[in-house]
């Protein structure tokens, strides 16, 4: 799995900042992470008052990546790959190496009991926040922008 491939297929076109971080599977790695890349994104005209919702869904596709995706492995690896432009805004790719899931088969967590559940609110909320969602490679990838 190559960080390479992320987002060159992905946007059309100049980017004007390209970052392609590989961490390990290990929560406190997450804050590092975000800050960067909130601090970054932050520059950028179009993501002006946009910051905490790409904090809080890149905070949470790592959190899964890791959680789910590695099983809190910290020998694995998961790779984060953004691109910035003022046209496009922020394009947030993260990829982890584990199954994958189905997208069509997360809880909606405003439904029945799920409303009283601890967890399970991440899928959801990166949905609300961000203006365009994809999952890909099965589950392996999920694919963020903002504009």
């Amino acid at each position: 799995m190559s960080p390479d491939s992320l987002v060159c297929e992905l946007i059309p076109g100049t980017i004007k900042l390209r970052i392609d971080i590989s961490m390990a599977a290990e929560i406190h790695s997450i804050s590092p992470v975000v800050h960067g890349i909130v601090a970054i994104a932050a520059q950028i005209q179009t993501l002006h008052g946009k910051e905490m919702e790409i904090e809080t869904a890149l905070r949470e596709a790592l959190a899964n990546a890791i959680t789910h995706g590695c099983g809190s492995d910290p020998t694995k690896t998961i790779y984060c790959c953004v691109a910035l432009d003022d046209d496009n805004g922020i394009l947030i790719v993260v990829r982890d190496p584990g199954n994958g899931y189905d997208p069509l088969k997360v809880a909606n967590p405003l439904h029945g009991e799920n409303i009283y559940s601890s967890h399970g609110r991440g899928i959801y909320l990166i949905n609300q926040l961000m203006d365009e969602v994809h999952v890909r490679r099965n589950g392996t990838e999920i694919v963020m922008r903002k504009r």
